[in-house]
């Protein structure tokens, strides 16, 4: 398969390359169209996603990221806000007073090694339809049919939904479609003290110092290094897609590296807002 990739690649004029790759990606997607769309778990959380079209319309929310930056802010304000929490953010639960509005996970890693935990939470949950091998449906826990290919924003969670190597991206596009005029970031470092190439599986060997706790991927958790280039990608899409719409994400993130988003001061968003 490798070799009929290179030999594409070789052939095809570079004008027609952007097409002859979203071609084949979308014939890469086929195997998976039929359960994605007519297995009993995917139209069940179709039926239950289009619930929260609009839900939130003209409000703000947070989506709180997992880096170490969290252990610099005062959480506790966002105990009255709407929040989507990702991947292992129950670890801060106790610590923080509070759980999250919503939760998100899309990394099979993630899923599988977590699959107990995230069963057990009981917020609205969203989880990648890969994700089904290692999750049951139960209600408030709704299968999101995403992609690693086909780079786009959708407006509709329903459909198809990109990862753009990140599930914070997944979560502005939840957070679009349920109507949020303002998305703030907060948690979103990115930046990863291990480095590596990206989407690589690797094997902690101790302590995390990616994230805000040193036992979220702490040793022998199974996890992938970071593309930060191809979520800078999405993250430029969610931007654009709204602004487009006359709605802003922000970057109230403490210290962060993404220059994506306009910045903000986290602890003055509270002080207008009272």
């Amino acid at each position: 398969m490798s070799g009929a990739r290179e030999l594409l690649k070789n052939t095809i004029p570079d004008g027609l390359k952007p097409a002859a790759k979203s071609a084949y990606d979308a014939l890469r997607r086929v195997p998976d169209l039929p359960g994605a769309w007519l297995h009993p778990w995917r139209v069940e959380s179709r039926r239950e996603l289009r619930q929260y079209h609009n839900k939130h319309r003209g409000e703000r929310c947070f989506i709180v990221g997992n880096g170490p930056s969290l252990k610099q802010m005062d959480l506790s304000s966002l105990k009255k806000e709407t929040t989507f929490g990702m991947n292992r953010i129950y670890m801060a639960f106790e610590e923080m007073g509070f759980a999250t509005s919503y939760y998100l996970s899309m990394n099979d890693l993630v899923v599988e090694q977590c699959a107990a935990d995230i069963q057990a939470l009981r917020m609205p949950r969203f989880i990648s339809w890969r994700g089904r091998r290692w999750v049951a449906r139960q209600p408030g826990l709704n299968f999101i049919y995403s992609t690693y290919t086909g780079p786009g924003f959708t407006p509709d969670i329903t459909g198809r939904v990109w990862e753009s190597a990140t599930v914070s991206y997944v979560a502005l596009q939840l957070a679009f479609y349920m109507g949020f005029s303002t998305v703030y970031l907060i948690g979103v470092d990115h930046n990863f003290v291990t480095q590596g190439k990206p989407n690589t599986t690797v094997v902690s060997q101790g302590d995390d110092p990616n994230h805000f706790n040193p036992g979220y991927f702490g040793k022998g958790f199974r996890w992938q290094l970071p593309d930060l280039e191809t979520s800078e990608i999405g993250y430029r899409l969610a931007r654009d897609a709204f602004h487009a719409a006359g709605r802003q994400v922000l970057d109230a993130t403490v210290g962060g590296k993404l220059q994506i988003f306009p910045k903000v001061d986290y602890a003055s968003l509270f002080e207008k807002h009272e």
